[in-house]
């Protein structure tokens, strides 16, 4: 009799939490396989994940030029520049128009490769709201970090670059410290 009364109690407990998950969305994990993925450059050549997995890990950053990613960029900039010799691919979707992601590669002096996707479709694929998000895929297609939502003070990509020092086997360079060293240093006021 007591333990039918526990087993009650405890799915009492769990169909709750069934149900409120059972309408959300499902969302990529680490470990899992990244999702299939292709999406055309501004030449139009196409970009295919599983290719440039195939060869390499890849951190796929889907973002914007708002302000909070705009702060940003500098650290996923020296990230990219951090390990690219050694294997990693960095890129990076844009939800805006063309022509404003041209200028902005221009006047940021974008080094990575870059995709436009006005409509968000990539954000569905990734099974992400979150702008930005970070996915830094290992050779051979499974997730191996996901970061969401903005920090422009640098510490995802300090934690993303620690993870990609670790998948293609360099040490771990400190993004954050590199990309503060080279800001501008202002004066303060009444001095």
């Amino acid at each position: 009799m007591k333990s039918t009364s526990l087993l009650v109690a405890l799915a009492a407990l769990l169909v709750p939490a069934l149900t409120v998950n059972a309408g959300e969305a499902p969302r990529l994990s680490v470990g899992q396989a990244a999702p299939t993925f292709k999406i055309k450059d501004s030449a139009g050549k196409e970009i295919d994940l599983a290719e440039l997995t195939a060869h390499g890990p890849v951190l796929v950053r889907l973002t914007c030029g708002c302000l909070g990613c705009n702060k940003e960029l500098p650290y996923f900039q020296e990230l990219h520049a951090a390990y690219k010799e050694k294997g990693l691919t960095s890129l990076a979707v844009f939800r805006e128009p063309d022509e404003k992601v041209e200028a902005y590669v221009k006047e940021k002096k974008l080094n990575m490769l870059y995709a436009v996707d006005p409509k968000g479709e990539s954000w569905k694929v990734f099974q992400t709201k979150t702008m930005p998000s970070n996915f830094l895929i290992e050779k051979g297609g499974r997730i191996a970090a996901i970061s969401t939502g903005c920090e422009p003070n640098g510490l995802i990509a300090t934690k993303l670059s620690e993870k990609a020092a670790g998948l293609v086997g360099a040490e771990t360079v400190d993004v954050r410290s590199k990309v503060d060293a080279r800001a501008p240093v202002v004066p303060e006021a009444g001095k």
